[in-house]
């Protein structure tokens, strides 16, 4: 325990390091009409990601080198953006390098063609899809603690996949972040380089996790943002949106902007929801792969008919702010 205080100790002296140079080069987030915050906040909290990574990376005598390469690139690629907007073409290619690195280091390339494609597909979509739910206090931070838990507890109690030690060292940076973020006046943001990065380390986590058991139905660790996020992009597109632009539509951001629900509520509450439906997949990893099937059917039906009457009833209030904006 004394040497993971230490760590978590170094990694409070790097964030505060960080936050100097934030202030230093004026990296930070002005508010605009697509914010959930109202003062101007730094950016790029979320690289204490990284660096948990890399404390992690050289105390195990660097393994899974290709997955800290790709994490590096796409770090790397993220925190410029967060400096300097990046054209979206090499951003994806950074992010689509990176993520054949993770393959190559699980081995994915034995797999015929088109799993290989499909899933080259899946982990971009992840990866967007975590880094465009980046939008309120306590959200990135709270919400991937909830699923390392479970990851943790699948390691520990189901089927060992990972070394622990690598859980504990993300866990002290995610804890470092929500103390800074997860709260009403946010000292940092995530940035795209916190919410990317933290989203390929899960991916990395679930990867290993699905070729080592065969069992897809651990995506279920991500319904809860999965369902958001699906839907939000569908209804942006019935309205005839750019998806790639910034905007207030999900439904977290409607809960804290318009229905003024403080953001760690919010963020705490997609967090014990994901609990919940884990819990209950837990109950049933030795069923008959159909029983599985129907709770993760019958998961993603709940919680998108949550988000339908949500957005039905609370929407309006999103439109009417729109208009006031407009006139």
């Amino acid at each position: 325990m004394l040497i993971y205080l230490i760590y978590f100790m170094v990694l409070l002296v790097y964030i505060n390091g960080y936050f100097q140079f934030a202030l230093r080069y004026n990296i930070i987030d002005r508010p605009n009409r697509r914010s959930s915050h109202s003062k101007i906040t730094l950016r790029g909290g979320g690289i204490i990601f990284y660096y948990g990574v890399l404390l992690w990376f050289l105390q195990s005598s660097f393994m899974y080198p290709w997955f800290f390469l790709g994490l590096s690139g796409i770090c790397l690629m993220s925190f410029l953006d967060d400096i300097r907007p990046v054209s979206r073409r090499l951003r994806l290619v950074v992010h689509l390098l990176a993520i054949l690195m993770v393959f190559y280091q699980l081995e994915l390339f034995t797999t015929p063609l088109l799993y290989l494609g499909i899933s080259l597909i899946v982990a971009t979509g992840i990866i967007n899809a975590y880094n465009f739910m980046d939008g309120i206090n306590g959200i990135t931070g709270v919400y991937s603690m909830a699923v390392m838990s479970c990851l943790w507890f699948i390691n520990n109690y189901q089927v060992s996949f990972i070394a622990n030690d690598f859980f504990y060292f993300i866990g002290l940076s995610l804890l470092v972040f929500n103390f800074y973020n997860a709260r009403r006046r946010a000292k940092c943001f995530a940035g795209d380089v916190g919410s990317v990065s933290i989203a390929f380390i899960l991916l990395f986590l679930l990867g290993k996790l699905i070729i080592q058991t065969g069992d897809l139905f651990y995506f279920i660790l991500l319904t809860v943002y999965g369902v958001d996020s699906v839907l939000t992009i569908i209804h942006r597109l019935i309205l005839g949106e750019n998806i790639f632009v910034a905007h207030r539509k999900h439904l977290y951001q409607l809960l804290a902007n318009e229905c003024h629900i403080p953001h760690v509520v919010v963020a705490s509450s997609y967090a014990l929801l994901q609990l919940i439906v884990f819990i209950g997949f837990v109950f049933l990893l030795d069923q008959d792969i159909m029983i599985r099937l129907y709770y993760f059917i019958s998961v993603v039906l709940f919680l998108s008919l949550i988000y339908l009457y949500l957005k039905k009833k609370y929407y309006h209030l999103h439109a009417d702010n729109n208009k006031v904006n407009t006139m």
